[in-house]
């Protein structure tokens, strides 16, 4: 066993601990006979086999190999993922579910350490990899506290795999990267070198991390659970780290509240992974190439309270930014999310704003390819306008700042 304080007892061991209180299976690479992972996707074939034949009823054995064969060619596009990514969300060349949206509890969760993603003499070894319905589509990197040049060094590794295109399937199948040295953000340090981030693929650009500040804490206590003691004696087992069972700093790493289980409980509680995997990726054709974004804390929350509101019987607000703060993404990511919220309706109503977009020729792109609904405004409708008072008077209302959640 290597040094008892080290990132694995700091950080990764209580972060697997973690994910199986959210409802993560963890599973040994020791046990080919469950899990057999293929070395070209890195997919649990097994377990992608059973669910696909569970979600897709009517299709066979053969069915199946021929979605496997599709995914696996389209995960070699050198397209940053983007044709696998629709065939995932229901979107792309394919009849058969991968993953079912409207059950998100029936498909099934796991999660291991150190699984190598290898091409020839080429590989790595995220330490925490997770998976929904065998497809690996997260991976998650940790260091040990106080060491911002080890930081610094794994986020140059991050950028320098995902320029190997010997990767490419590996960097195609990932949506989602969490980073975390289980330190607070040390907010006047714009390096980044501390806390809890996450992100998505890059190519073209080095990775952008993000920060996460949780915004609805109280929707995430039920999401988890207890820990069970026989499952935390097999992980410890499985690492060969047995000793550090009533370590009081293990103990105290386990705890709920730590920043990187914190951010693994914003993001993987189910219903928060679904929402981000489906509604918060996008891609974006650049001069300097193509761009996988994802959606940040504030969008996020912005977005949910824009269906909160909806669901309460209010037909019309505001989302209050300021400039540089997002407001042609949020209102893309909104539109896709409150575009399935909608699906009773024949259409979707249009943003009375739409206009003034299009006339911005600043303005990315993307806008020209989205609509709007229910009377919600973004900052462009309000120039001029920027007294709340004056919108809640016309029967407008604050939805969000640049900050967080005013409702």
């Amino acid at each position: 066993m290597s040094n008892e304080f080290s990132e694995n007892t700091r950080v990764k061991l209580p972060a697997l601990v973690h994910l199986t209180r959210l409802g993560y299976n963890y599973f040994s690479l020791k046990d080919r006979a469950n899990f057999e992972c293929d070395g070209e996707t890195n997919i649990i074939k097994n377990v992608f086999r059973k669910q696909f034949l569970k979600l897709n009823v009517g299709f066979d054995e053969n069915d199946f190999e021929r979605e496997f064969q599709n995914i696996s060619l389209e995960l070699g596009y050198d397209d940053l993922g983007r044709t696998f990514y629709n065939r995932l969300i229901g979107k792309g060349n394919s009849i058969h579910k991968l993953i079912d949206w409207d059950n998100f509890k029936n498909n099934v969760f796991h999660c291991c350490t150190e699984l190598t993603y290898r091409n020839g003499e080429d590989e790595f070894r995220p330490d925490i990899t997770v998976f929904i319905n065998g497809l690996p589509l997260a991976f998650i990197e940790v260091k040990k506290p106080n060491n911002p040049q080890g930081i610094k060094a794994e986020r140059d590794r991050i950028n320098d795999r995902f320029c190997n295109d010997k990767f490419r399937r590996f960097i195609n199948i990932t949506q989602l990267l969490v980073f975390s040295n289980n330190m607070e953000y040390d907010d006047n340090n714009a390096d980044q070198l501390q806390g809890a981030f996450y992100a998505t693929t890059a190519k073209n650009t080095n990775v952008l991390f993000n920060n996460f500040r949780e915004e609805l804490k109280s929707e995430l206590i039920d999401g988890i659970k207890d820990i069970d003691d026989s499952t935390e004696n097999f992980i410890l087992k499985d690492t060969n780290y047995q000793t550090l069972k009533h370590s009081q700093e293990f103990i105290s790493n386990k705890n709920e509240n730590t920043p990187t289980n914190r951010i693994l409980t914003s993001l993987f509680t189910k219903e928060r992974l679904k929402m981000f995997l489906q509604y918060g990726i996008v891609y974006v054709d650049e001069k300097d190439g193509l761009q996988k974004h994802i959606m940040r804390y504030p969008q996020f929350f912005a977005a949910k309270a824009i269906r909160k509101t909806l669901e309460q019987g209010d037909k019309k607000g505001v989302i209050w930014h300021t400039q540089g703060s997002g407001k042609t993404a949020l209102a893309y990511y909104s539109v896709r999310y409150l575009t399935d919220y909608f699906s009773d309706f024949e259409k979707l109503e249009k943003s009375k704003n739409r206009e003034n977009m299009k006339d911005n020729e600043k303005l990315s792109p993307l806008v020209r390819e989205i609509g709007w609904t229910n009377n919600v405004l973004t900052g462009n409708a309000l120039k001029g306008h920027y007294n709340p008072a004056q919108w809640q008077h016309l029967g407008y209302f604050d939805v969000i700042d640049n900050l967080g959640i005013l409702m």
